[in-house]
């Protein structure tokens, strides 16, 4: 049984890759055909994100509801903001290092299309701290569900998920419910996957019908240099840091995680895959505290590659421009971008807006250059997408690690595939993590026999 349901799903991300392959066909060969099939990627992933508050909710009134000590969430919610404000801050110097080394704006001219293409981007891009940090409180408990905000979802969680640790075993019978409530949310989603291929076609080709190779061909330099810093940052950077601190090799995490990287780089969105991700970073060991707040958290604030993308960008249109920027002026910026990056949501166009929204705010007569990069902007959202979902991953482990919420021993046995992901229920029965070990009661959802062969407790949980 379980090899006939791996089979499915294997078929399910083959027809994905066919259908992305279909997708630049028909994007060449009947361009006016294919702009007009962007509604069935844009519907696909509105189907994902319509997940994704559900998700977050359970995953982190789960995980933090079943730990005594409230401390303990602090210490891991503290600990994954300074890590992630240390890896923006690196990301951006790397950008900044890899623009001035490549000059890439060097000998472009910008157009009048270009200047208001640019123009429309900054309209309404820029927000104050005071309304992001404001914009965090929902207008009520049940609208941070409706409004589709990460933060704000995860602001309820967090206060549901203390609230339930207070009542201490009272608690108890809503855990279990929303235990239930969760194996419903991931199965809807699994049901949804099975659209990914109708989804991953539409996105392709008409991004691809809309910007033909003209653009492509005259914006290559930009383009390589950034998709080759995103690798570097992820392989070298991040890599390196997996390995001194978790013990884990980098490629054998990716590979993990492949379905994922196929999902984003077909619908050019990391949220697409966040509720995967959740799922995915319980079943190798992390425990459900450390997931369910680091990941969501991450999402808002751990955005390495549009780090990346921001810092080169705007090195980019400075040259294109004819006003190149001086070193002070680099260093002022990448200060100012620290800021400017978070809060960038993980889908499809936010960086640009970030972008924008960045430059009118700090060297506004730099935004009218925005536009020169509009066209090929979709290309490198992907290496952006997937940098910033790889930087969560790491990031997941790497907090598990320093947090002893990390059980490096499944992660080994998961990453050699001896204990299969769960694909059709996405949800990791019998595996909390260490935290479990704090908890008053383990809290078990039904059916918890579906995820056979691992039938070990750590921890003598």
């Amino acid at each position: 049984m379980a090899a006939a349901k791996r089979d499915r799903t294997h078929y399910l991300y083959i027809a994905v890759i066919a259908a992305v392959l279909l997708g630049i066909l028909v994007g060449f060969t009947a361009p006016g055909v294919a702009v007009e099939l962007k509604p069935l990627g844009t519907g696909f992933v509105d189907l994902i994100k319509m997940m994704i508050s559900p998700v977050i909710f359970c995953t982190i009134v789960l995980g933090v509801g079943s730990v005594r000590k409230a401390a303990k969430v602090g210490a891991v919610g503290g600990l994954a903001l300074g890590y992630f404000m240390i890896m923006s801050t690196v990301a951006l110097a790397i950008g900044l290092v890899v623009g001035n080394i490549l000059e890439p704006g060097s000998g472009l001219h910008i157009t009048e299309a270009a200047r208001s293409a640019g123009a429309a981007q900054a309209g309404g891009a820029s927000e104050s701290t005071a309304d992001f940090l404001l914009g965090i409180i929902p207008t009520t408990m049940v609208s941070a569900f409706t409004e589709g905000s990460v933060l704000q979802t995860l602001l309820i969680a967090l206060l549901a998920g203390f609230a339930i640790q207070a009542m201490g075993s009272s608690g108890e019978p809503i855990l279990r419910g929303i235990g239930h409530i969760q194996r419903l949310v991931f199965r809807i989603l699994a049901m949804i996957m099975w659209a990914a291929p109708v989804g991953a076609f539409g996105a392709i080709a008409a991004v691809v019908g809309e910007t033909g190779l003209d653009a492509l061909k005259s914006l290559a330099m930009i383009m390589i240099g950034f998709y080759v810093t995103c690798a570097l940052f992820v392989f070298l950077v991040l890599g390196a840091l997996l390995r001194v601190v978790s013990g884990i090799n980098i490629l054998s995490l990716l590979k993990y995680l492949g379905r994922e990287f196929l999902l984003i780089l077909s619908t050019s969105s990391s949220e697409s895959a966040l509720p995967r991700l959740i799922a995915k970073m319980e079943h190798v060991g992390v425990s459900k505290p450390v997931v369910g707040i680091t990941v969501p958290t991450g999402y808002s604030f751990n955005l390495d590659g549009t780090a990346i993308y921001l810092t080169m960008s705007s090195l980019f249109i400075a040259e294109a421009m004819g006003d190149p920027l001086s070193i002070g002026e680099q260093l002022s910026l990448l200060l100012f971008m620290i800021i400017a990056s978070k809060g960038a949501a993980g889908v499809t166009g936010a960086g640009l807006a970030t972008l924008a929204g960045g430059l009118q705010s700090h060297r506004p007569e730099l935004v009218d250059g925005v536009g020169l990069i509009v066209g090929i902007d979709r290309f490198m959202s992907e290496a952006r997408a997937m940098t910033n979902f790889a930087g969560n991953a790491v990031a997941t482990v790497l907090i598990g690690t320093w947090t002893k919420e990390f059980d490096k021993e499944r992660a080994e046995q998961v990453l050699a595939g001896k204990i299969p992901f769960d694909e059709k229920t996405l949800v990791d029965d019998g595996h909390g993590g260490p935290a479990e070990a704090d908890a008053p009661a383990p809290v078990e959802p039904a059916g918890a026999d579906l995820d056979k062969g691992r039938g070990r407790d750590k921890a003598g949980v």
